[in-house]
């Protein structure tokens, strides 16, 4: 059984309990789309992130909404905040904390297998959602992907070889991830961007964003190079003792040192 494998097996028996623990919808201040922020220039998504299988405990203690609005201040495109409890340490509450204090789009990063975990982020303040290609059958992905459209909210599709591109495409996702992680071995490569890349439509309203692995101005130049419109970064800004200088170098073009 691969970690993916292990964590949908989890996510399986979580949300039998969403029902009884559903957040009760509220109000939260407004929100642009991330596809108008992302074609008025290249932008970060930052995440807030605790932890992760790979890494380990990262920011455990993190204060989730002074986080956020450090991202929000120094320019981020969105925010992205891990809701996933058991292998990532995060939390519902989380996502509605920082939903609650920020005006940018929020993405809702969970392993997504049912409705009731869309209308669960959309009721914290989610505007963005997260559906993995690799986590779900191809009528379970377009079923989710049509349900969260329709509820309002822009889909983040993520795809992690060409195979799954091709679904995404099929699908005709505007925001497509690409994970330089392999979420079956958790290995990483900026390569995997680079080469997806290569087949991917740009100049057709279709958004491609780095995920995973960037952890150096290196590394986030090399991506917008092979035609990135945003990136998404986790660790490395949690890691940092000054993730706003991070974004604001990002988002003015001299990217990440």
């Amino acid at each position: 059984m691969t970690i993916l494998d292990k964590i949908i097996a989890t996510k399986r028996k979580e949300i039998k309990a969403y029902r009884e623990i559903q957040p009760t919808a509220q109000a939260f201040p407004e929100k642009p789309l991330l596809a108008e922020q992302l074609r008025k220039k290249k932008g970060v998504i930052a995440e807030i992130k605790r932890a992760s299988p790979s890494k380990g405990d990262i920011a455990t203690t993190v204060d989730v909404v002074a986080q956020a609005i450090k991202y929000e201040q120094a320019g981020a495109a969105a925010i992205s905040v891990l809701t996933d409890e058991t292998y990532f340490k995060g939390s519902i509450e989380d996502l509605r904390l920082v939903a609650k204090a920020v005006s940018i789009p929020v993405l809702c990063k969970d392993f997504m297998i049912s409705e009731i975990q869309i209308d669960r982020a959309k009721n914290a303040g989610a505007t963005i959602v997260l559906l993995i290609v690799a986590a779900l059958e191809k009528e379970e992905l377009e079923r989710l992907y049509k349900y969260a459209s329709e509820a309002g909210l822009e889909v983040l599709v993520e795809v992690h070889d060409a195979q799954e591109l091709a679904i995404a495409l099929e699908l005709d996702a505007e925001l497509i991830g690409i994970n330089n992680r392999d979420l079956k071995t958790f290995d990483v490569s900026l390569e995997r961007t680079a080469q997806l890349a290569k087949g991917f439509p740009f100049g057709d309203q279709k958004m491609l964003i780095s995920e995973s692995g960037l952890h150096s101005k290196s590394d986030a130049e090399f991506v917008f190079r092979c035609g990135a419109i945003g990136v998404l970064v986790g660790e490395a800004l949690m890691r940092s003792a000054n993730p706003g200088k991070w974004i604001k170098e990002a988002t003015e073009g001299t990217v990440f040192q």
